[in-house]
């Protein structure tokens, strides 16, 4: 499959014209985009798939700075009802397919990479933790490290302790956890398996 070059140019650190993003983001994207780089190269990716992967890392947050009234026109119908702060996700993989990227694993990875979803590839695992564990986020730095370190061989772990963490921080607080979530968290606990072994 040859990227398409809104694709490509992301795996360049090149945004779309749509992106909206400021320098923080920018700089927060080009730390997931490293984080995804390395762990592709330990996998042994080919460029292609490397590239494609690294892509993710500037694609999620591009449109982290529009409001969030905006982004619910351009969501699909189903997700209108998501609350502000994660509609960046989907509001970017409407763009993306907007602008003719036909790559189902990108574009839900994109969209769920907040969130979580029980469908998400390898890559969508891989963006997820490195969205999570990127060394700029200053909060449990030491563990966030362990974690690091233990990917991407140990991704199926380290992506499940992320969402057992994450899911706890909601319930503590008495904060709902999205339908979406708990399935994601659900795969993991149930020790269902994955389309295929790779994509663990």
């Amino acid at each position: 499959m040859t990227l398409h070059p809104v694709v490509a140019a992301a795996s360049e650190g090149v945004l779309p014209p749509w992106a909206r993003a400021g320098k923080k983001r920018v700089a927060h994207m080009a730390r997931v985009a490293e984080l995804l780089d390395g762990w592709a190269r330990i996998e042994g990716l080919d460029d292609e798939a490397r590239r494609r992967q690294v892509a993710l890392g500037y694609l999620h947050d591009a449109v982290k700075g529009m409001k969030a009234d905006d982004l619910r026109e351009i969501v699909p119908e189903a997700m209108r009802d998501l609350p502000d702060p994660v509609l960046h996700g989907p509001g970017a993989a409407a763009l993306l397919r907007r602008d003719g990227v036909d790559d189902p694993g990108l574009l839900h990875a994109v969209s769920w990479h907040t969130l979580g979803h029980p469908e998400l590839d390898a890559c969508g695992l891989a963006l997820y933790a490195a969205d999570f564990l990127e060394p700029g986020r200053d909060l449990r730095n030491r563990w966030r490290g362990e974690l690091r370190e233990r990917m991407p061989h140990d991704r199926r772990a380290v992506v499940a302790e992320i969402v057992r963490a994450r899911v706890l921080h909601l319930v503590e607080r008495r904060r709902p956890v999205r339908a979406e979530t708990l399935a994601f968290w659900n795969r993991f606990a149930e020790g269902r398996s994955w389309a295929r072994a790779s994509e663990v």
